[in-house]
Parts: C-alpha cells; sequence; structure tokens
C-alpha cells in the first residue's frame, strides 16, 4: 500500500493524490509509488483517464532538497536516473491526463504537471522551476517539456530566473490550459477528465501515442506513425460502432466500449 500516494479509480477515471504533508515535497519513496502508479494504471482496460492532485492546499512543492544535499556525485547519478525514468512513466501514461493544481507546484512539482496532458490551475496557483536559485537546472524534464510547451525564450525566462509565476501569465503563455477559483480545481479537472473518459479509449491511447511520439521525429517519419495508427484502428469494435452511429444518427451520438 503506498504511504505517500492515493490512487481512487470512478467512473473510469484514476484520481492520484499526493499525501504528503504540508507540502507534498516529493522524496525519493514517494516519486517511486508515483512511478509505479503510472506504469499499473497505464495496464489498466478500465481506466480511460487521469487526474493528478496534489489536494486542497499545494500541488508540490518540488522535490525533496533536504534528501539531494549532502549526496556525494556518484549517488545522484543514480538518483537522477531514476528521477528522470519515473517523470518519464508519468509522461508515457496510456491514457489522457490531466494535472489539477492548487497553491504550489515548483520545480518537480511543475514537472510533474508538465508531464500531464493538461493543466487546471487554481487562480491563486504558483508554479515555476526555480532550480537555478539553489545553483543547480532542473532534473526531472524541465529543460525539455517546458520549452515544448511554451516556447524556448519562454522556457528560458523562467528557468534562467527561477521566478514564481501566478496563474495568469500561466495561463496566457500556455503553461496552464484553464484556471478557475481555487474551490473548483478538483471538480473542473474531474469533469475534463469523465468527459475524456467517456470517448473511445483505444483511439484515444492511439492518438496520445502518436503526437508523442510524432513531435520527436522529422515529419515523414511521423505520418508513418500516424498512418499505422490510423489503420490499426479499424480493427477496434469502437470504431465499427462509432461510423455506424455517425451514419446513422450523426457525430457525437455514439457509446464506446473501449473494445
Amino acid at each position: 500500500m503506498p504511504e505517500f500516494v492515493n490512487l481512487e479509480v470512478r467512473d473510469a477515471v484514476a484520481i492520484i493524490t499526493l499525501q504528503r504533508p504540508p507540502m507534498n515535497a516529493l522524496n525519493t519513496l514517494m516519486q517511486r509509488e508515483i512511478g509505479e502508479l503510472a506504469v499499473q494504471i497505464s495496464s489498466r482496460t478500465d481506466i480511460n483517464a487521469v487526474v493528478i492532485y496534489g489536494g486542497e492546499r499545494v500541488f508540490a512543492a518540488g522535490a525533496d532538497v533536504k534528501e539531494m544535499a549532502d549526496l556525494p556525485y556518484q549517488d545522484m547519478i543514480e538518483v537522477s536516473l531514476r528521477l528522470q525514468e519515473i517523470f518519464s512513466a508519468v509522461a508515457n501514461i496510456a491514457q489522457p491526463t490531466i494535472a489539477a493544481i492548487t497553491g504550489f507546484a515548483l520545480g518537480g512539482g511543475c514537472e510533474l504537471a508538465l508531464a500531464c496532458d493538461f493543466r487546471v490551475a487554481a487562480d491563486n496557483a504558483k508554479l515555476g522551476q526555480p532550480e537555478v536559485l539553489l545553483g543547480i537546472i532542473p532534473g526531472a524534464g524541465g529543460t525539455q517539456r517546458l520549452p515544448r510547451l511554451i516556447g524556448m525564450a519562454k522556457a528560458k525566462d523562467l528557468i534562467f530566473s527561477g521566478r514564481f509565476v501566478d496563474a495568469q501569465e500561466c495561463l496566457e503563455m500556455g503553461l496552464v490550459d484553464v484556471v478557475v477559483p481555487a474551490a473548483e480545481v478538483f471538480d473542473r479537472a474531474f469533469a475534463w477528465a469523465e468527459q475524456l473518459a467517456r470517448g473511445p479509449r483505444i483511439a484515444l491511447q492511439s492518438a496520445k501515442r502518436a503526437m508523442n511520439r510524432g513531435v520527436e521525429v522529422d515529419i515523414t517519419t511521423g505520418l508513418e506513425i500516424e498512418r499505422q495508427a490510423f489503420l490499426g484502428l479499424f480493427a477496434t469494435e469502437d470504431a465499427r460502432s462509432g461510423m455506424a452511429s455517425f451514419i446513422e444518427h450523426g457525430p457525437g451520438k455514439a457509446t464506446f466500449t473501449g473494445r
């Protein structure tokens, strides 16, 4: 049973709740629990979407600096490898993922949010990559996922300065997708995930996989990735029933079974 992370499945939506008060600092055990859940969720056919939530007060205030401060260089080699593997496991969750952000999402907390497909933030939330203020740089994907999301210049501004960014600026630069009052963050994220969960599970996962792989390769290779994914869906029941429903009833009326 995980100590610092809770998993609940409701209406085909997995809710991963971070539970290490007061700030959800991501210590080694918590990181491992998140990674293990990410791998487990990807293989489950009863889960069609995922919400990662830090609770009402804070999303996650980053890695536990006290754990790393006195580690020798040789130990940090292993720590850095494990850290990236865990956050990549979150980014590679097969189902659509939504980070529900209240309070601070800083350092590793911001990188955890970046590993999700979408981000819903409270109007009082603050995000940032303040590692440079400690004399280091982001080590769990921040230097790679942040530029891909908001562009190189804006990412350099955040990483070089280490500044905290409020929710409205995050929305304007594309770092978050939705801003709502703090009390509504979880409900908004869950409603979005619930809507996604009613869609065709295999098609959504194929689309996510094709896009994630496609942006890393040239356009010709990306188009071939898309073509193979597109063809594969014609072997599913959802594709047959979806097209039949479209012909008979018009768009948006199909009910999908995930097969």
